[in-house]
């Protein structure tokens, strides 16, 4: 048997030795997990108990954010072999509908993804996963590092679906993980001018160390003011929504200029939004959102080994396993004062 983490009820997380040690198939490989972090759609089922329309089922275990060292390998398996580390892509599909056969495979309506209900999540001492969707790491890049590839990915594929290149002028609403992330996949591909909006002032700081020309806090200056002042009476090309607020979704029309691009990434706990379409379709302006990624994983990894990328500069909190509800609780109640968590095994 080994342990897992469990979400028992809303912000009450516990620890028990009672799951079974899984077995490889002949395509998978056992990995020993080592890290994960803490994502924000995780906090929302630690916190709220549900993600949109999709509750939290009961003994529910958290945690996509997945890396560790293979155990044992399927007999099918090649290319990677026992002490391999590796950062793990936490959905898998079907490999046969249009979306997959397009490459669109985060689409997928069969996805099986970690901690996306009914399927449990990387929060336990080994998992078994499909051999191609883990990816080595090379040996400067560290296996947390490793597990910060998933948000890596998040971002680097926002970036890419509004189309940010030499030049754009960006808006980020959510200096939290994904807006940093975000961050640091805009300025790779050349934007100019990337402003970043947040509530907390370390989360601002932070932007700044990343490479931000500019930086507005919600809570003590008039964000529109402020927008107005840095890009002019348009807005700016691209407006990211990483923060999954109401009231952020809420702004990015006013904040974007005409035929510009909004890019939605950020998932809301509720499923509806009051949105001023109007403003939208006054200014022409395209609207982009992001599901997860695709085909980033090795993308992000050798951004990450090049030096490109510096992704564990975000990480303010390291916790044990066996503190896992500390780390969740810290992420609802210390916002101010995180950035991101990770666990480690």
């Amino acid at each position: 048997m080994m342990k897992a983490a469990y979400l028992k009820e809303k912000m009450n997380i516990i620890i028990r030795d009672d799951r079974p040690l899984p077995e490889p198939d002949d395509s998978q490989v056992l990995i020993k997990m080592e890290f994960c972090g803490v994502c924000g759609s995780d906090v929302h089922f630690y916190r709220e108990g549900k993600v949109g329309d999709t509750p939290a089922p009961k003994d529910f275990i958290l945690g996509h954010e997945a890396a560790g060292t293979i155990i044992k390998a399927g007999k099918n398996v090649s290319g990677l072999n026992p002490g391999d580390r590796v950062a793990l892509e936490p959905g898998y599909t079907c490999g046969k509908c249009e979306f997959c056969k397009t490459g669109r495979y985060n689409l997928c309506p069969d996805v099986q993804f970690f901690a996306a209900p009914p399927v449990s999540g990387a929060l336990q001492e080994y998992v078994v996963h499909p051999a191609d969707m883990c990816f080595k790491l090379p040996d400067n890049v560290s296996t947390e590092e490793g597990a910060l590839v998933e948000p890596l990915a998040v971002g680097m594929h926002a970036a890419a679906q509004a189309g940010v290149t030499l030049g754009s002028s960006v808006l980020i609403l959510g200096g939290g993980c994904i807006g940093l992330v975000t961050l640091l996949a805009a300025k790779a591909r050349g934007a100019s001018n990337i402003v970043v909006v947040d509530l907390f002032q370390k989360r601002l700081d932070m932007a700044k160390e990343m490479g931000a020309t500019a930086v507005i806090n919600a809570e003590s200056e008039d964000v529109a003011a402020r927008v107005k002042e840095v890009f002019g009476d348009l807005g700016a090309d691209i407006v990211f929504e990483t923060a999954g607020a109401i009231s952020t979704i809420q702004q990015t029309p006013y904040y974007v200029k005409p035929g510009g691009t909004v890019c939605l990434v950020g998932m809301a706990a509720e499923s509806m939004v009051n949105y001023n379409f109007n403003q939208i379709m006054m200014k022409e302006v395209t609207i982009k959102s992001v599901f997860r990624y695709r085909n980033l994983y090795p993308a992000a990894i050798a951004a990450i080994a090049s030096g490109a990328v510096n992704v564990e500069q975000i990480v303010t909190h390291r916790f044990k396993f066996e503190d896992s509800d500390l780390a969740f609780h810290t992420a609802v109640v210390h916002a101010k004062d995180e950035i991101k968590e990770v666990i480690e095994f």
